[in-house]
């Protein structure tokens, strides 16, 4: 079982590296991406779609590192040491003795 799913895993990615080559060999045409004050670039249609996922895949992390960061810190930290015990008489009588749902 394990080397049929072996097996199965390598043709997935010879499956997308040869529909990404296709692709590749189909946009070989020369592509103009006009910038600001006049400047352009001149280059194949391949070159420019991988430099817009690069970019977007730059833009994503750089985005979320924040998240990650403060998720880090938060699972680093030491865990703090547990409240001062409460009787349940205690506990009752901070509680409201209804809820209002919200």
């Amino acid at each position: 079982m394990k080397h049929i799913l072996w097996l199965l895993r390598w043709v997935l990615k010879a499956a997308i590296f040869f529909t990404l080559f296709a692709f590749a060999l189909n946009n070989q045409q020369v592509t103009t991406v006009h910038f600001f004050f006049g400047n352009q670039w001149l280059a194949p249609m391949v070159l420019v779609v991988l430099g817009a996922f690069s970019i977007g895949v730059v833009v994503g992390v750089v985005g979320m590192m924040p998240w990650w960061w403060k998720h880090r810190h938060a699972k680093q930290e030491p865990a703090t040491p547990p409240a001062e015990s409460t009787t349940p008489a205690q506990a009752a009588a901070t509680t409201p003795a209804y809820a209002d749902g919200i």
